[in-house]
């Protein structure tokens, strides 16, 4: 388990996180997710041992990382995959990190096959495609078939068949018990990946729950409705002594918040309005972000 209490980090004047404190459980894949800037490569940072905190401490397993023992044994961590040396093989490279562990080469020659990169074990690594430099990344952080994993970006550079390589890959790891903390800026990807969410913003935390419980409590439900004549139903759902919140949509469709379809059916029947569509619409787990992290954004561009 990972247990972050009370994390702080200042560069100067710059708080880049602030009093931060979120656990990760063993068999639950957590998404780590923040707009750019947010903190996140950092607080991973000081997980890991990396940058030293300027107040609070992280624990992995009631420890902090640099008091592990055989730390590749208990924590695997991707977060740049270009940090390699491009003159070494794949399997050179993780030969270095397996004897600087005490891991037997066996172990290697498993973490290739796993990530698929077994028939290029042999060539160097300044020829590899981001992919497959992602893909050793993954590699080196099964090395010690550890029980915590720390991903930052892992999807970056994977094609479709590699993207879904990778989200059955983590949720197969935390089936297995292990604790898997990842961030990434693919929503539709964490939906379909992440069980929780630790979402951040300016280093702050914004919200800790279930994936269901945050798009639940962050998006939007609306009722789509299209009627044969389109006039009667703006009427009904615009007139005099309305009191629904109705916008129009595409289609010649409406739009309706703050009330369940029942009721706009029973309505529409009360009134002769003839319908001929009527959906439940939710917002995804990127509607429900965008609006959540929205006064979080440290860069915004003009729409074109």
């Amino acid at each position: 388990m990972i247990e972050v209490q009370g994390l702080s980090k200042s560069y100067g004047q710059t708080l880049a996180v602030d009093d931060l404190s979120f656990g990760v459980r063993p068999g639950v894949v957590t998404g780590f997710l923040g707009p750019n800037g947010a903190g996140k490569t950092t607080s991973m940072r000081m997980i890991l041992g990396l940058d030293r905190p300027t107040a609070g401490r992280a624990l992995i397993g009631g420890r902090p990382y640099v008091e592990l023992a055989d730390p590749l044994r208990q924590v695997g961590a991707l977060l740049d995959a270009h940090a390699v040396h491009g003159g070494r093989t794949a399997r050179g490279h993780l030969r270095w990190l397996a004897h600087s562990n005490g891991l037997p080469d066996s172990r290697v020659d498993a973490v290739l096959d796993q990530v698929g990169l077994a028939e290029v074990a042999r060539k160097r690594i300044k020829g590899f495609s981001l992919g497959m430099r992602q893909r050793l990344g993954v590699a080196g952080a099964l090395l010690g078939d550890p029980p915590v994993l720390l991903l930052d970006e892992p999807v970056n550079g994977l094609d479709p068949e590699g993207i879904r390589w990778i989200r059955t890959l983590l949720r197969g790891l935390a089936a297995e018990g292990r604790a898997v903390l990842v961030s990434s800026h693919l929503m539709t990807e964490m939906a379909l990946t992440a069980d929780h969410l630790v979402v951040i913003g300016r280093g702050r935390l914004l919200a800790d729950a279930s994936t269901a419980e945050f798009i639940d409590r962050h998006g939007r439900t609306r009722v789509r409705v299209r009627a044969v004549d389109p006039d009667k139903l703006s009427a009904l759902l615009r007139g005099p002594g309305s009191d629904l919140t109705a916008e129009p949509a595409e289609g010649g469709a409406w739009e309706v918040t703050g009330a369940e379809p029942e009721r706009i059916a029973a309505l529409a029947a009360a009134n002769g309005v003839v319908l001929y569509e009527i959906a439940v619409q939710r917002d995804s787990l990127e509607e429900a972000f965008m609006r959540m992290t929205a006064d979080s954004v440290e860069y915004r561009a003009v729409a074109a």
